[in-house]
């Protein structure tokens, strides 16, 4: 689903010329962030002409209403590049304060609250989930991945699944977006879907049916189903991030989207991300389309979306609509060590764990993320960048949008638009190349 996203190859002379600000763990206060002291008067476009160049091409090909571009480095003011309508058949053009659906740039955000947990002393890092579900305690896995759900084919899970199985999407859990066989079919029936994407049922379809009623019957059905994969082996996208939520709300004894509220968007000021937007807000939506034979089809409109309902649950993997504002806000918090306008959200050790490689050491050889060309390490919810990527943190949403964060140079990348399947186009990809390179001739001056 995001191998084009995830080719993200930078020049050799790029890597050179970012030196050690693209070491693992370097702090942005150990970047000469004073050469980036830019006049108010120079134009975004001129200070990230590649990115610029980018929206321009893109936009030129007819396929999208519209793109916003948001990038900065420490606590400064985000660079917002953007063009476009909010949807080809409504007006009003695109900017920092339009909203969107995230998707999958939501399980950062679930990752993060996952280490305040951790932070708190409400979780372990290495905790077994049954320790809080106990739905969980004693699993049967596959021995066919993605074969049939028979005796025949099923065996004791080897070992426990752990909270750090779960963020790093090792814990062997199946996705309707990704299983084949019998086990989404299966996932379906039980309600485990990623998220609500339309009142269209052929596009609920697609996501395998529809949610069960609550978040807690969502894991108490999760629990009684196999696992596609031996828990610890192997990188699998999931519904694990999601189940998170319900481990927050049983740690915690607070509903998971109140939890976000009170613990990071009110802290952070991200006051237009939510699980669902009021009529009010619909002068601000966008329009979500499916690319049918290269064609923008629309899938669901901003005055009937659905997100004007409140969904089941909140989908602490795919639920969130946000801005390019309210996203750089998360990021600049981040890339600030968990502080932002002086407020502490997060402490330093828990955005610094976070941000860090968390895979299990009982992986197998060939089971860490990779789009094939390069491969990742993975922490709360989001790619970790390795190599020449080293500082990199993230992920993309299934709408084609992108948010990542570099920890060493302290760079905020944002991108919104809304167009799906997001790998039939390498938008993702694109941006974060261009965002990088931009961010390196920068440092560089």
């Amino acid at each position: 689903m995001y191998d084009q996203a995830l080719n993200l190859p930078l020049s050799r002379r790029a890597a050179m010329r970012s030196g050690a600000a693209l070491g693992v763990g370097a702090a942005a206060s150990t970047l000469p962030l004073g050469n980036l002291a830019f006049a108010q008067s120079v134009d975004a476009a001129s200070r990230w002409p590649q990115v610029a160049s980018m929206v321009d091409r893109y936009m030129q090909r007819g396929t999208f209403s519209g793109i916003v571009t948001a990038m900065g480095f420490g606590e400064r003011e985000a660079d917002v590049i953007a063009s476009g309508t909010r949807s080809f058949d409504v007006g009003g053009a695109v900017g920092p304060d339009t909203l969107y659906r995230i998707y999958s740039m939501t399980k950062p955000i679930t990752g993060m609250a996952v280490m305040m947990c951790i932070d708190d002393g409400l979780l372990e890092l290495d905790q077994p989930l049954h320790e809080i579900l106990p739905g969980f305690r004693n699993m049967q896995v596959q021995k066919t991945y993605d074969g049939p759900i028979t005796a025949s084919n099923l065996e004791p899970a080897v070992r426990p699944i752990t909270i750090r199985h779960l963020l790093t999407h090792t814990a062997g859990l199946g996705y309707t977006i990704v299983q084949q066989g019998p086990l989404r079919t299966a996932y379906g029936r039980a309600g485990i879907v990623p998220s609500l994407s339309s009142r269209l049922p052929m596009a609920q379809d697609l996501l395998g049916g529809q949610p069960a009623p609550s978040l807690e019957e969502f894991a108490d059905n999760l629990s009684e189903l196999p696992l596609a994969l031996q828990p610890g082996t192997r990188w699998s996208y999931s519904v694990s991030i999601d189940l998170l939520g319900r481990v927050i709300e049983v740690v915690t004894g607070e509903a998971f989207d109140a939890f976000l509220q009170r613990r990071i968007f009110d802290p952070v000021g991200m006051p237009d991300t939510a699980f669902s937007i009021s009529p009010s807000d619909t002068g601000r939506m966008t329009a979500n389309y499916f690319l049918l034979g290269g064609m923008p089809m629309p899938v669901d409109m901003p005055n009937s979306t659905v997100y004007l309902d409140e969904p089941p649950f909140p989908f602490g993997g795919a639920g969130l609509v946000s801005t390019a504002r309210d996203y750089d806000r998360f990021l600049q918090m981040l890339a600030r060590l968990g502080e932002i306008d002086g407020v502490r959200v997060m402490s330093e050790d828990a955005v610094r764990l976070g941000t860090s490689d968390l895979f299990p050491d009982t992986l197998a050889s060939n089971g860490r993320f990779s789009n094939g060309a390069v491969t990742f390490g993975f922490g709360a919810g989001g790619l970790v960048g390795t190599g020449d990527l080293a500082g990199l943190f993230g992920w993309y949403g299934a709408a084609g949008t992108a948010g990542l964060v570099h920890m060493g140079l302290g760079l905020r990348m944002t991108m919104m638009t809304q167009y799906m399947p997001a790998e039939q186009l390498p938008l993702q990809a694109d941006f974060t190349q261009t965002a990088l390179q931009d961010a390196l001739a920068l440092v560089s001056q």
